[in-house]
């Protein structure tokens, strides 16, 4: 039976992984000394990525140190076909691992079909809705969250022009660019928001830095001085090059990119992130398999349940958080109704 349940942010403890190359050319880890624990199978771009994968990973980690449970991670490559996805979810059920969780959208087939295949063990995919009865489908407000940065970048922006960068051109992200641009022209009429994307069907654009750094110097060079990049990895591309340019904003996406190591010598050019609390979504299935009452259906993570948010890290937005807070309240009120496609 399908359900949706409200769920709280909790913070997560972020701890050393060792990881080897296989002989496929995927990175794994492995721990627990046992054929046992969390599986998961990571999008393009691997743990490192410094957004998306780093948050479900840092779910894992906090489900090793608090439960205290093995763990294997295996990393997609670029242009990968469903047979390599499947491939990747059967191994790690085939191992024994529960639950086996996939990183992404782009798992949502694969996870149906492999699912069907293990009924006892629970499977649990990012970013899409399966039907399957042993599956934990978890779905997030990234749409409420870029609100928020809309509104930042609108009041923080000296030329009036922000940009938006997306990995892809499909439906998920443009649930980021749809929210960032109603918050933007909500709070200023006359903001203009420039909107593009490194490629329209290609997963490579979740793990293409030099893409992202070229077109973010383009909207540089037009003037635009607050730039959002939803691209996974290839955000950091994107960073770089409006650190390179006094006066101008990065906005982040999925991890609290200020906070990220990788990202350190940049970290003054980040205005804030969005921030999609995937490690929190990873530890609850992890748990509830532990507890003996795995999660099933579809679970969703909202702004108005802390599931996204905005975050606060080098207090570059401290000055706007009267009227950040006031949107928000608006829109877990339901006041302010954002929408989810451009």
């Amino acid at each position: 039976m399908r359900r949706v349940t409200k769920i709280a942010a909790a913070g997560v403890a972020t701890a050393a992984l060792a990881f080897t190359a296989t002989a496929c050319g995927e990175s794994s880890t492995e721990s627990g000394g046992q054929n046992k624990g969390v599986g998961l199978a990571f999008d393009v771009g691997g743990r490192d990525d410094h957004s998306f994968n780093e948050s479900a990973a840092r779910g894992v980690d906090k489900a090793e140190k608090d439960l205290g449970v093995g763990a294997k991670m295996l990393t997609a490559k670029n242009n990968e076909t469903e047979a390599d996805r499947e491939q990747r979810l059967t191994s790690l059920a085939e191992a024994g691992y529960n639950p086996v969780i996939g990183v992404g959208f782009t798992y949502g087939k694969s996870i149906t079909k492999v699912a069907k295949d293990f009924p006892k063990t629970t499977f649990a995919v990012v970013d899409s809705v399966s039907p399957g009865k042993n599956v934990d489908s978890v779905v997030f407000s990234e749409h409420e969250g870029s609100y928020l940065a809309g509104v930042a970048a609108a009041l923080k922006s000296k030329t009036g022009k922000v940009g938006f960068i997306g990995g892809v051109n499909n439906a998920l992200i443009q649930k980021f660019q749809a929210g960032f641009e109603q918050g933007a022209k909500d709070t200023k009429k006359n903001i203009q928001v420039s909107s593009e994307y490194l490629y329209a069907n290609n997963d490579k654009g979740f793990n293409d830095p030099a893409a992202a750094k070229e077109k973010a110097k383009g909207m540089l060079d037009r003037n635009i001085d607050v730039i959002y990049t939803a691209a996974g990895q290839s955000g950091a591309g994107s960073i770089e090059a409006v650190a390179g340019k006094k006066g101008t904003w990065a906005i982040g996406v999925d991890s609290d990119q200020y906070q990220q190591p990788g990202l350190a010598k940049y970290k003054n050019a980040i205005l804030t992130s969005v921030v999609k609390n995937v490690d929190v979504a990873v530890y609850d299935v992890v748990k509830s398999v532990e507890d003996g009452k795995p999660l099933t259906g579809t679970h969703a993570y909202t702004l108005k349940q802390n599931g996204v948010s905005l975050a606060t890290s080098g207090g570059f937005i401290d000055d706007l958080k009267p009227q950040i807070d006031a949107v928000k309240k608006k829109i877990a009120d339901g006041e302010i109704k954002v929408k989810d496609t451009p």
